[in-house]
């Protein structure tokens, strides 16, 4: 995902209302988040579908990484030949 262009990517929501259909194809086009401001505070971000759905399988790979590590240092993991063993196993089944 592209950072974030502070001077083109923060609207405020009156803005958003008014130009909706333009801003989101914005998003779409430049791949930029859009940050929506309500009262000069962040209020919400609008993302392209494909980045949206890129940073969620980001998120859910550091999430299986982070439980792998977690499971070999409580001792669950399995050695390399081991596992080479039961995926031959396996496939011979």
């Amino acid at each position: 995902m592209k950072r974030i262009n502070l001077n083109k990517d923060v609207r405020p929501l009156s803005e958003f209302r008014a130009k909706a259909a333009s801003l989101v194809k914005q998003v779409h086009d430049t791949r930029r988040p859009l940050v929506i401001t309500h009262r000069g505070r962040s209020a919400a971000v609008l993302l392209d579908v494909d980045e949206y759905e890129n940073l969620i399988d980001r998120i859910e790979t550091l999430q299986e990484i982070n439980l792998a590590e977690k499971q070999i240092a409580e001792g669950k993991g399995i050695s390399h030949s081991e596992a080479k063993k039961r995926i031959i196993e396996a496939l011979k089944k």
